[in-house]
């Protein structure tokens, strides 16, 4: 009777093991990352970049031969700008040259003929347009999007990798693109100085740098 039992309890404790082992393959089957397509080198979309203003950027504001028309304001968070008998203006989301025209048409209602000249002194940019970096970075942020920005460029920003870090499973989700998943191999860039793995940035991108598992 006894042998029957630790026959009984040996057969249990089998069972078990090959469970276990069967979940733990599971289990890294599971949570192994998706692979994603490389992030191409260079990103046609950005050939058409026109810088759009954001909340948290400064307008320097020239009104020729009327200096006292002249300021240079904040966009404030609603998006809008204030400057002399220019009141409540929405500044988001336009180029430089379309805030001179509105500003223009504002001030012809008491100036004849204004001519004036619009300067973004301080970038920040829309936050659609916004570089975003998160996971493990040594300073993750948001960055404002520059034409022609690399990759690259956003690691020196952010001062690089975190010693926890997996750099080559890092991806970039361009929402320019439905949010399309693309991989970029983060540690091959870095610690390697393998050029080819950097690529061309595009508004809104965010790129998500995952911890390395030991």
């Amino acid at each position: 009777m006894q042998r029957q039992a630790s026959g009984t309890m040996r057969a249990t404790v089998s069972r078990l093991a090959l469970a276990a082992s069967v979940l733990a393959v599971a289990g890294c089957a599971g949570f192994s990352s998706p692979s994603y397509p490389p992030a191409p080198a260079v990103a046609a979309a950005s050939k058409d970049y026109n810088y759009v203003i954001g909340p948290g950027d400064v307008l320097n504001i020239n009104v020729w031969r009327n200096p006292e028309l002249s300021s240079t304001v904040p966009v404030r968070p609603d998006g809008k700008v204030s400057a002399p008998l220019v009141d409540e203006l929405v500044a988001q989301g336009k180029t430089s040259q379309e805030v001179a025209r509105d500003i223009e048409k504002a001030l012809g209602k008491f100036v004849r003929d204004p001519v004036v000249t619009v300067i973004v002194t301080t970038f920040v940019g829309p936050y659609a347009e916004q570089v975003r970096v998160v996971g493990e970075a040594a300073k993750p942020q948001f960055l404002p999007f520059k034409q022609k920005m690399t990759v690259m460029d956003v690691m020196i920003a952010v001062g690089g990798l975190t010693d926890f870090a997996d750099g080559n499973k890092a991806t970039i989700v361009r929402a320019a693109e439905g949010n399309k998943r693309y991989s970029v191999r983060l540690r091959d860039l870095i610690k390697g100085g393998d050029i080819s793995a950097n690529v061309e940035m595009l508004p809104g991108d965010v790129l998500i740098i995952p911890q390395g598992w030991f």
